[in-house]
């Protein structure tokens, strides 16, 4: 009872805030959209640990007058990974289809027993974000985890050269940082559905939470309008652990193919 109404009144205070914003840079989309699935493969060193989803819902959401697509990415362990470290992930984001910012983010994390239910809306006009314990000042344009990812696909990489950086500021646990990628160069991928042209990025990560090293993860991401993400490799703490795309439906352009 209490989880529903904290829920209803982040989504209440989310649309609030909406109707009294204007004046949102537009940016264009071209790269994604509605009933786009893209379904991975996840391992842990040689051990396929589970699965991961993302999807835009097949429907645009009004919030307050403003259409946002749904973006839902699941995540889950699988097999006999699942009976020691079990993962039941769900992140939500309601994305300004225009503005490709997040109003709205929805998380609900249980890895290994460890839970997270957060609630977060965002007022651009203001540059806030209220979860549920706080409310902080974020920079412009901020994004949540699900859409920095959207978001980074909407970015123009074609003079992009070996060694540019691109920054994205992005919320996480009632804070926000600089999110910088970089770009590495080109390469072909041979993956479950064919070779597949892709651009080579290096995320700069936080050391000691999660990664050993600042620059410990590399992205292969389709070389096309679609730029949707290919692999995901990273070093951890204990171990590697890497995501590989295994299928795909409803792409708003071909992809880059060989």
């Amino acid at each position: 009872m209490k989880k529903t109404f904290a829920t209803a009144f982040i989504f209440l205070l989310a649309v609030s805030c909406i109707l009294a914003q204007s004046g949102l840079t537009r940016t264009h989309n071209v790269a994604f959209a509605p009933g786009e699935l893209l379904k991975y493969r996840v391992h842990y060193g040689f051990i396929d640990a589970g699965e991961a989803t993302l999807e835009v819902k097949p429907h645009y959401k009004d919030f307050g007058g403003r259409a946002c697509y749904h973006v839902v990415g699941t995540g889950r362990s699988m097999g006999a990974f699942d009976w020691f470290f079990k993962v039941r992930d769900t992140y939500e984001s309601y994305i300004d289809t225009q503005a490709m910012v997040p109003w709205l983010f929805i998380r609900r994390t249980n890895e290994g027993g460890y839970t997270i239910n957060q609630n977060v809306s965002f007022n651009h006009l203001k540059k806030t974000a209220t979860s549920e314990k706080k409310t902080i000042e974020t920079p412009s344009r901020v994004q949540d985890l699900v859409s920095a990812c959207y978001y980074a696909r909407t970015i123009d990489f074609s003079k992009a050269t070996p060694g540019d950086t691109f920054v994205i500021h992005t919320y996480l646990d009632d804070e926000t940082f600089p999110l910088t990628i970089k770009f590495i160069g080109r390469e072909t991928l041979k993956t479950a559905k064919g070779k597949i042209r892709c651009i080579v990025f290096r995320p700069m990560l936080l050391e000691g939470r999660v990664f050993k090293e600042k620059e410990g993860m590399t992205m292969w991401v389709s070389d096309d309008k679609n730029r949707i993400p290919v692999r995901a490799q990273a070093n951890i703490l204990v171990g590697s652990i890497k995501m590989d795309l295994k299928d795909y439906q409803g792409l708003l352009n071909p992809l880059a193919k060989e």
